[in-house]
């Protein structure tokens, strides 16, 4: 039998040991979502390394560093069509990424293909040329959803990256991303487990801002670990998730930010952690989640009182992921803020977007119906209006939710440690 404390996080240090492992061979670090965007778009230009802050000892500590590259890095081109922001860096902000250096771009997310195919090409090729390997996207199917296998200090590390394929751009008749095939991630865990030391499956999905993993993320997650998969990562939320061990499979749902400047007061936005991982023989053998900030100029790791207070909270949104009904009532806390409201302004700003600019307000209802974390939340959303359960919710869910979606910075935002 399991002793519980093999299943659960020390969120006083931040740490999980696999006590059916002893030594690891490795460390991988692994960041989430990058875009010399914004407030970062000269600093990373000017100074690569500054944007990196006292995170810069952590992250070169590493044998291997991972990162999300949330934007084609192109000095030219057209933005494509589509419902959301579009992001571009210039192709000098490579330096930003071969100064730490980051070994792996995950390039399975919403903004790689925001200026279309040639775009993507010279972005992949500018990676390569700059000896950052890639994983998530491809000029077809076959090469999007190809796993990466990448040698570290003796061991052996698989990469698997999926998204949510975004605005239909999941690979395949076209270029585009790994798109959301679960069954096709667990078949392929199983093959490359022969092969590597370590399988470590990186996601780009889900509902941003949310403090918890939508229901149908948390079984997508839960059973691509029961799969094999030995550590699983997930980043788009734009704000921090918890932590879950399932069976001795560490999964974090999200990462927060990371070099991903965005103008707002809510605090939850500028906070993210980085994920090392120690790799051994056969597996994961630990874990460790470092928590920062992002500052208008760099990133700066939490220490004292700001480290604590994190944790806290990480913590707290971490205990509920074991119980899947647990998962589902704080998936109804989100639907109960959002509420018939919420649904009549999202129907609204789509409708003026259509009266406004037709192509924009097209994408925004094709991407509602055509996506896995828009489609789950509407239609569950009308659902419960329909049955009359729209505002019932446990309150520990819906204040949860309330926090992470407008919680501010003010004076001592870290006041509430205990």
């Amino acid at each position: 039998m399991n002793h519980p404390s093999e299943n659960r996080m020390d969120w006083k240090t931040g740490t999980w040991h696999n006590v059916r492992i002893k030594n690891s061979q490795a460390e991988v670090v692994i960041c989430s979502d990058w875009a010399p965007i914004r407030g970062f778009k000269d600093i990373i230009l000017q100074d690569p390394e500054a944007v990196y802050g006292d995170l810069l000892p952590e992250l070169q500590g590493g044998d291997m560093r991972i990162v999300n590259l949330e934007c084609p890095l192109v000095d030219d081109g057209e933005p494509v069509s589509k419902s959301g922001a579009v992001l571009k860096g210039v192709s000098g902000h490579i330096s930003g990424l071969t100064t730490i250096p980051f070994e792996v771009a995950t390039l399975g997310n919403n903004h790689v293909f925001d200026y279309g195919t040639r775009a993507f090409i010279k972005t992949r090729d500018l990676l390569h040329q700059n000896n950052i390997k890639t994983v998530g996207a491809g000029m077809s199917l076959e090469e999007a959803s190809a796993p990466l296998i990448i040698p570290c200090k003796g061991s052996k590390i698989g990469i698997i990256n999926f998204s949510e394929g975004e605005d239909l751009t999941a690979a395949g008749e076209n270029p585009g991303v790994y798109g959301w095939d679960v069954d096709g991630v667990v078949s392929q865990i199983q093959e490359l487990k022969r092969h590597v030391n370590a399988t470590i499956v990186i996601c780009h999905g889900g509902v941003e801002y949310i403090p918890y993993p939508p229901p149908y993320l948390a079984a997508a997650f839960q059973r691509i670990a029961d799969a094999g998969a030995d550590l699983i990562i997930g980043h788009h939320p734009h704000v921090p998730q918890g932590v879950q061990i399932r069976h001795h499979v560490p999964i974090c749902y999200s990462l927060g930010n990371f070099v991903f400047f965005q103008h707002t007061k809510l605090q939850f936005r500028k906070i993210g952690y980085f994920v090392k991982a120690g790799v051994a023989e056969n597996g994961i053998s630990h874990i460790r989640v470092i928590p920062y900030e992002i500052l208008p100029t760099r990133l700066q790791l939490l220490k004292n009182d700001k480290y604590h207070w994190t944790m806290k909270k990480l913590k707290a949104i971490s205990e509920p992921l074991d119980d899947f009904s647990q998962i589902i009532e704080a998936w109804n806390g989100f639907i109960r803020h959002y509420g018939i409201k919420g649904f009549q302004n999202e129907i609204a700003n789509i409708m003026g977007q259509l009266d406004k600019e037709p192509a924009k307000g097209a994408a925004m209802f094709r991407n509602r119906l055509t996506t896995m974390q828009h489609n789950q939340h509407l239609v569950d959303t009308m659902t419960r209006i329909m049955d009359g359960t729209v505002d019932r919710a446990p309150d520990w869910a819906f204040d949860t939710v309330v926090e992470w979606l407008t919680r501010q910075f003010r004076l001592n935002p870290w006041k509430e440690v205990d």
